[in-house]
């Protein structure tokens, strides 16, 4: 009789354990759900973090636009990218929203790895950063199998998403450590809830980012550094324009203002999120399946991005 008890003891703690890490993930992002939906108070970013922002891939999508919002509640802000005649171009966009604050430009292309950081260091060693948004990312042109992706793409989407991610964390951590203040917004992506096929080495870079963050507040959040990770679905930026169906703005397809706006209305209070409600709720329907299953509709979706790039290749042969 005490055998057959803990036999059935230890098959409920094992299934306890298997079934735990599921639901946990679906509670966080109903929770996520309920945040952007009802808690609407802002926080005071410059206050809390510090005067100054910098922004990596700041003069196109997601990055521009979060520059933006940035800019609306008076942070300072250093925008980096690598054309420097659209940096300058930002900068004048962005002091017509707000010319009270400072705005630095650095050109710099994360693609040269090392070569980069020469640019950026020495113009961010004597200013005190309060928070650093890791937005800067590359993906393919339009969904591929690996053994199709250039060499150099490759190099370049390894560089940008993790590389860059990780030395401008670097850069600017200690800094935040010493003032025990702080936060580091890290732009991930969707395509890190499971592998993804035809879009392999991307999503594996963004499941890095996912990765890094938690390990990173894990290491700095009792120095009161806050790590934001982000992880937004589609949204409506020329990153997407392998499909005209993914460049028109929908409730589910945010423009980059709309999901912005969204994402820095969390900052502060969540850790981790899709940082848009509507795509929380995707991502709530997305992690319901096993792993095995979410991999094999990514695929299909890919499958069908895919051939719809080329069909709009045709048309635009035939015009």
């Amino acid at each position: 009789m005490l055998l057959f008890i803990a036999f059935w003891l230890l098959v409920s703690l094992i299934a306890f354990w298997i079934l735990l890490e599921p639901v946990t993930k679906v509670l966080h992002t109903l929770w996520e759900i309920i945040i952007q939906i009802y808690d609407k108070k802002p926080v005071d970013l410059r206050t809390k973090f510090g005067e100054w922002a910098v922004v990596t891939g700041s003069t196109d999508g997601i990055g521009k636009a979060y520059a933006k919002e940035l800019a609306i509640r008076n942070m300072n802000l250093i925008l980096i990218s690598r054309n420097l005649e659209k940096l300058k171009s930002t900068k004048q966009e962005i002091l017509l929203i707000n010319p009270k604050i400072e705005i630095k430009v650095i050109a710099a292309d994360f693609t040269e790895g090392e070569n980069a950081f020469l640019k950026i260091r020495p113009q961010l060693q004597d200013i005190s950063i309060g928070i650093l948004v890791n937005n800067v990312g590359k993906q393919y042109e339009y969904p591929m199998y690996v053994g199709e992706v250039p060499e150099m793409e490759l190099w370049d989407i390894i560089n940008v998403n993790v590389g860059a991610t990780t030395l401008m964390t670097r850069l600017v951590i200690g800094q935040m450590q010493e003032r025990r203040r702080g936060a580091i917004v890290n732009v991930s992506s969707g395509s890190e809830f499971q592998p993804l096929p035809l879009m392999t080495v991307y999503a594996a870079t963004k499941a890095y980012v996912k990765n890094f963050s938690d390990a990173l507040r894990a290491e700095y959040s009792r120095y009161g550094i806050t790590i934001h990770h982000l992880s937004p679905l589609f949204v409506n930026t020329k990153m997407n324009a392998f499909s005209h169906r993914l460049q028109i703005s929908s409730v589910f397809v945010p423009d980059a203002t709309t999901y912005a706006r969204n994402a820095i209305a969390i900052l502060g209070k969540m850790d981790s999120s899709t940082g848009y409600w509507a795509h929380s709720i995707q991502k709530f329907i997305t992690l319901m399946p096993p792993v095995w299953f979410r991999t094999r509709i990514g695929q299909m979706i890919n499958e069908n991005l895919r051939q719809e790039y080329f069909q709009q290749k045709e048309q635009k042969k035939l015009l």
